[in-house]
């Protein structure tokens, strides 16, 4: 069952917002088992292209913006289960660094990391290089984790390769890629992570999303790195928002799994919910933006299984959210990305389809009059 929950504690001024309405592009319909949509220019135009990642794909594909032109990066790429996107040589076009031979079995998963560059145009085949096996690597982001400007590959393997219930995540220094492991472990499996600056040291943490609840792994100064659980809540995806004007703006989680939670803290730091929509099964994705541009986050959920679609929740009071279908039915959503895909300053969203192979594009036609 679908739930969505906030926190009860604290006061936020707003006002009701107005929606923003959505049309639908269908960009592709070949994507069976579609399971991410990464957004990044990868040729150099100032325009947002496409990537997407398919478990019944073994090519990794771009679709160039804005006539969605199908390019392969490369193919032979079995069971990929995640890409991350980063210039690394500062060239103007990021390398891809792809996690494949994906297995929720560590016996059964090579869990390969590859680093993907563009041989002079990023139109024809790209070159792929090994950097690291870790059974089961499923989840990639960038990081800033020392707020040196640098920023860190992470890698959160969704289990460990023992029996023991621990779950190690790594990360590596570009260009070196040798394996750093975090020694603060986590408990059971990790099936999502999200990147911020959560307690506004400088420095960016890494929030988990697992059966044993949401945490955030931290490093200080002196480099020991500390684990914290936020909420004892089973999830599988995570993400970040805020209420209000940034100066007085309040934080929120957002939360994935069977259940959506959307949480905030009391005055003693205290993490609590509140049910705000619990009519949908099988959540894909979740995360945060100011869709209508008033100043606040919304909740973008894409759900993968039963009443498929995307919606869109906006705060229309202290302790009520509204939700706003996009997409009812017409994708098992997976994934969903955000960006400002047409360049008409709104930001727009891509999402990719599981059981319904499509990668669809949603123009941001702004707020309904």
């Amino acid at each position: 069952m679908l739930l969505v929950l906030l926190l009860l504690a604290g006061s936020v001024a707003y006002a009701a917002p107005v929606p923003a309405e959505f049309i639908g592009h269908v960009i592709a319909a070949d994507f069976r088992g579609g399971s991410q949509v990464v957004i990044a220019d990868l040729n150099k135009d100032g325009r947002p292209d496409i990537i997407a990642l398919a478990s019944g794909k073994d090519e990794l594909i771009w679709f160039e913006n804005p006539s969605w032109k199908r390019n392969v990066i490369a193919g032979d790429l079995r069971r990929m289960s995640n890409v991350a996107a980063r210039d690394i040589d500062g060239d103007g076009v990021p390398e891809l660094v792809l996690a494949h031979e994906f297995d929720d079995r560590t016996a059964n998963s090579l869990g390969i990391i590859s680093v993907l560059k563009h041989d002079g145009d990023p139109r024809q085949l790209w070159k792929a290089i090994e950097i690291d096996r870790i059974p089961s690597s499923h989840r990639l982001r960038w990081a800033d984790l020392f707020g040196n400007g640098s920023k860190s590959l992470v890698n959160a393997p969704l289990i460990g390769p023992k029996p023991d219930g621990k779950t190690s995540l790594v990360h590596y220094k570009p260009g070196v890629w040798m394996r750093q492991a975090i020694p603060e472990q986590s408990e059971g499996a990790v099936r999502g992570i999200y990147i911020t600056d959560w307690d506004g040291d400088g420095r960016e943490d890494i929030l988990t999303a697992g059966y044993t609840g949401i945490h955030v792994f931290r490093v200080g100064k002196d480099g020991a790195w500390t684990r914290t659980e936020l909420a004892p809540l089973p999830s599988a995806a995570i993400a970040a928002g805020w209420l209000g004007v940034k100066s007085s703006a309040t934080r929120f989680l957002a939360a994935l799994g069977t259940q959506v939670f959307v949480l905030r803290q009391d005055s003693k730091g205290k993490w609590l919910q509140q049910i705000v929509d619990d009519t949908y099964l099988d959540g894909g994705a979740i995360l945060t933006a100011d869709i209508n541009g008033d100043g606040s986050d919304e909740i973008i959920a894409g759900y993968a299984g039963q009443s498929r679609g995307v919606n869109i929740y906006y705060l229309t009071g202290n302790r009520t959210w509204t939700k706003y279908p996009v997409d009812a039915g017409g994708i098992a959503a997976a994934d969903c990305s955000v960006a400002d895909l047409n360049a008409d300053g709104k930001p727009d969203m891509a999402c990719i389809g599981s059981a319904t192979a499509n990668l669809k594009w949603y123009e941001n036609k702004g707020p309904k009059k």
